[in-house]
């Protein structure tokens, strides 16, 4: 890979974070590469002021999961790769293991080409209005990597929705309870999987469908084809808004005449994968501490 310029953007309530982004930044520079670095709480406004018309290379992101989704979603447009490392982040599901980064090593793998890209498509979410009796008109679009979900718009209480899901133009189910989690296989080890939903390998062609605390038991995550288009609507009394999200930022809220049509999307986020990185499954034993068969290990009786 021939590297010229590199893009940096940290987690930026981390102080670690931005020391390792000045010395990743004296690394790159020591090997002739060109860099540009920023905090991760930059928009694409700010991101088009720094570029101009230079594409970086690469985008090497120093943080957790959510600096990630943050720099996925800017950066769409421009199509650049991701190198993420989880330096002050939490569990890094989406980061690769950070002693690539530590001990130097990266650029070296980038420069011979022992890498990989590993492209995951986004979620889209199209929002349309009633403008008649009869007609919608889409209103916005929106992209996601892990999820888009549907809360309660309200601040000091915790009000219940109702959440009618259509697939394919057939009415599925309507959901009441605290919320709605739209994932893809990539995102189902984020807010899906803390509301009970299933695993599934990135690789899988799927959508997951999570309710959040739902009322009734019945109600269980599903999965269903990758080429399925839901439509979400709000079926909630007294003009009560639900707030869309995605990656765990605040979209708008949307009401009871108009509704959200969520799909695979055509736009992927390219990332890039070392050699020798973690595997998938050593990833999920790593972050998820699973101990395997706690009857072989030596416990003693209390």
């Amino acid at each position: 890979m021939q590297i010229s310029l590199a893009l940096i953007i940290y987690r930026s309530n981390s102080s670690f974070a931005k020391k390792t982004a000045l010395q990743c930044e004296k690394l790159l520079k020591i090997r002739n590469i060109n860099s540009l670095k920023l905090s991760s709480n930059f928009n694409q406004n700010s991101l088009n002021r720094i570029l101009g018309k230079t594409i970086p290379d690469l985008a090497i992101i120093l943080g957790g999961d959510g600096t990630v989704l943050k720099s996925a979603n800017e950066l769409l447009d421009f199509k650049i790769p991701i190198l993420s490392f989880n330096v002050g982040g939490h569990l890094g599901f989406l980061t690769q293991n950070n002693q690539f980064l530590f001990d130097q090593s990266f650029i070296d793998l980038l420069l011979k080409n022992e890498f990989e890209f590993d492209s995951r498509n986004m979620l889209e979410c199209s929002l349309f209005k009633k403008t008649s009796k009869e007609q919608y008109s889409k209103k916005k679009k929106y992209f996601a990597l892990n999820d888009f979900y549907f809360k309660s718009t309200e601040d000091e209480i915790s009000s219940t929705n109702k959440i009618r899901i259509e697939i394919d133009k057939e009415v599925v189910n309507d959901y009441k309870g605290d919320g709605l989690i739209i994932s893809s296989p990539t995102g189902s080890t984020a807010y899906s999987m803390a509301a009970g939903g299933p695993i599934v390998h990135p690789k899988i062609k799927a959508l997951i469908i999570s309710p959040i605390c739902p009322v009734s038991l019945s109600n269980r995550a599903i999965i269903v084809p990758n080429t399925s288009k839901i439509v979400v609507k709000n079926i909630n009394q007294q003009n009560m808004a639900i707030q869309l999200w995605k990656d765990g930022m605040k979209c708008e809220a949307f009401n009871q005449y108009e509704y959200c049509e969520i799909k695979q999307s055509s736009e992927i986020t390219k990332t890039i994968v070392l050699k020798n990185n973690m595997t998938y499954y050593s990833t999920l034993i790593q972050k998820l501490e699973w101990k395997g068969d706690l009857s072989k290990t030596n416990i003693k009786n209390v």
